[in-house]
C-alpha cells in the first residue's frame, strides 16, 4: 500500500504543475461570468470529468491513436496553440451581448471541454508527458506490477478531483472581485491565452525544424 501511495504522490507532483489549477480557475471565472451557480457547478463537473477522460484515454490509447492518424507531438502543440489563440482573442475582444441572446447564454455555455479541459488543462504538454510516461512505465521496475496497473487511473482521478474542488471554490473569488474584477480577469486571461497559444505554436514549429535538421544530419553522416 505504501508503494501505491508513493506512486500516486509522484504522479500528482508531475501532473499538477502541468495542469496548473490556478490558471484554470482564473479562466473558469472569466468564461462563467453571467452564469447561475447551478450552471457553474455543472461546468466544473464536466471540466473535471473531461480532464479525467482525456488523461485516461491518452494513457491507454494515446500513442496508438497518434500513430494511426500520423499525429506528432509538435503537430499537437501547434493545433492546441491555434485553439488557444482563437479563444484568447474572443475573450480579449468580446462581442456585444445581444438582448435576445441573454436568455440563452446558459444553454449555449460549452467551455468545459474547450478551452478548459483541452488545451488549457490537459493540453499538449500534459498529453506528451502522459504518453511518454506510459511507454516508460511498461519497462519500469521501481514499483510492483500491481501498483503500475492501479496507480495511473487513481492519479488521473485525484487530479480531476483537485481541479473540480478548485473550480467549485471559484465562487468565493467571484464574490470578492465583483463584476468589474471578473471582466478584468477575462481580458487578462484572453491576453495570456493568446500568448500561450503563440508559444505552443512556436514550440511546435521549433520541434519540427529541429527534427528536419536532425534527419538531414543523419542522412548526411550516413552517406
Amino acid at each position: 500500500m505504501t508503494d501505491l501511495v508513493n506512486a500516486i504522490a509522484l504522479g500528482l507532483l508531475a501532473l499538477l504543475p502541468l495542469t496548473n489549477p490556478p490558471t484554470t480557475v482564473a479562466l473558469f471565472l472569466a468564461l462563467s461570468k453571467g452564469l447561475s451557480q447551478k450552471e457553474k457547478n455543472r461546468q466544473a463537473f464536466l471540466t473535471s470529468f473531461y480532464i479525467f477522460l482525456i488523461m485516461a484515454l491518452t494513457y491507454y490509447i494515446g500513442e496508438l491513436v497518434m500513430d494511426v492518424f500520423n499525429i506528432s507531438i509538435p503537430g499537437l502543440r501547434m493545433a492546441g496553440g491555434g485553439i488557444l489563440i482563437i479563444m484568447g482573442l474572443k475573450m480579449l475582444f468580446p462581442q456585444p451581448v445581444q438582448p435576445s441572446a441573454s436568455n440563452s447564454k446558459e444553454e449555449e455555455a460549452s467551455f468545459a471541454f474547450i478551452p478548459l479541459a483541452m488545451p488549457s488543462t490537459a493540453g499538449p504538454g500534459t498529453i506528451a508527458m502522459i504518453i511518454s510516461s506510459a511507454a516508460t512505465i511498461k519497462h519500469s521496475t521501481l514499483f510492483p506490477a500491481w501498483v503500475l496497473m492501479t496507480a495511473p487511473p487513481l492519479i488521473f482521478l485525484f487530479t480531476a478531483l483537485i481541479i473540480w474542488a478548485c473550480l467549485r471554490g471559484s465562487g468565493v473569488i467571484m464574490k470578492v472581485t465583483g463584476k468589474s474584477g471578473i471582466d478584468a480577469i477575462s481580458r487578462l486571461m484572453g491576453f495570456l491565452l493568446v500568448c500561450m497559444g503563440a508559444q505552443f505554436a512556436i514550440n511546435g514549429s521549433v520541434e519540427i525544424i529541429q527534427t528536419i535538421i536532425n534527419n538531414n544530419l543523419q542522412l548526411f553522416h550516413s552517406q
